[in-house]
């Protein structure tokens, strides 16, 4: 039976390293993965993957890399450098950047350590089309799955995708192409910005190998509490 921890990554959308290394602190062992993402790169850059790692933890760095392909490739080398265990590639940034990005990180990380490299298929807030406009829910699945085949064709190792698609995606793609799933809220909680969520049981049913936590547990008044009440949500399944 898997481990629970090895599927919850918990956003550290947090200002400053300090605030976020209290924050480790303070889960202690019961959350194995973060997420840095923008807020916290911005404010420590390297440092906040340097942090997390003397912790023994694993990184989803999510930056969501879309630039031309020199750049993306690049960057994905760089970033891959760092230690971090999943990094990812807007899929909008076209075939050759996450081609790119992939000959990156192949090139300069170690085969047996090297990090995933995930495609972004849409932003779980505001899903949106090639033609700019809001995706409905009918248009959705397609419109993720179309972008998770274009990120394998292009050597991903999987995409980050609403679970309303995600078994769509595995059908299409295989149970060995992963899936992280954003936008987690817990049953009857406040959505806020997301508009395509998912309760953590589930996204892990849907086929999730990961899914991430942000504010239902930053924002809990036990965020304790509310990372083991998430992973007794998911133990089993």
């Amino acid at each position: 039976m898997k481990d629970p921890r090895e599927r919850l990554v918990v956003a550290l959308d947090v200002g400053g390293l300090d605030e976020a290394a209290a924050f480790v602190d303070r889960l202690g062992d019961l959350v194995l993965w973060y997420k840095v993402g923008l807020e916290l790169f911005s404010a420590a850059g390297p440092a906040a993957v340097g942090m997390l790692k003397e912790q023994r933890k694993r990184v989803f760095l999510d930056l969501k890399l879309h630039d031309i392909p020199n750049t993306v490739g690049r960057a994905a080398g760089r970033l891959g450098a760092m230690g971090v265990d999943i990094l990812d590639v807007h899929v909008a940034a076209g075939q050759e950047a996450m081609h790119g990005a992939a000959r990156a990180i192949q090139q300069t990380c170690d085969p047996a350590s090297r990090p995933l490299l995930l495609g972004v298929t849409v932003l779980t807030s505001t899903a949106v089309g090639e033609d700019g406009q809001p995706l409905s829910a009918e248009a959705l699945v397609p419109e993720v799955v179309l972008r998770a085949v274009s990120a394998q064709k292009a050597g991903l190792d999987g995409v980050v995708c609403p679970a309303a698609a995600a078994p769509d995606v595995q059908r299409q793609c295989g149970a060995d192409f992963h899936m992280l799933i954003p936008g987690i809220r817990l049953a009857g909680g406040v959505k806020a910005d997301q508009r395509w969520t998912a309760t953590p049981a589930s996204a892990v049913e849907a086929g999730a190998s990961w899914i991430v936590v942000g504010r239902p547990i930053s924002a809990a008044p036990d965020p304790v509490a509310a990372a083991q009440d998430i992973l007794t949500q998911i133990e089993g399944l």
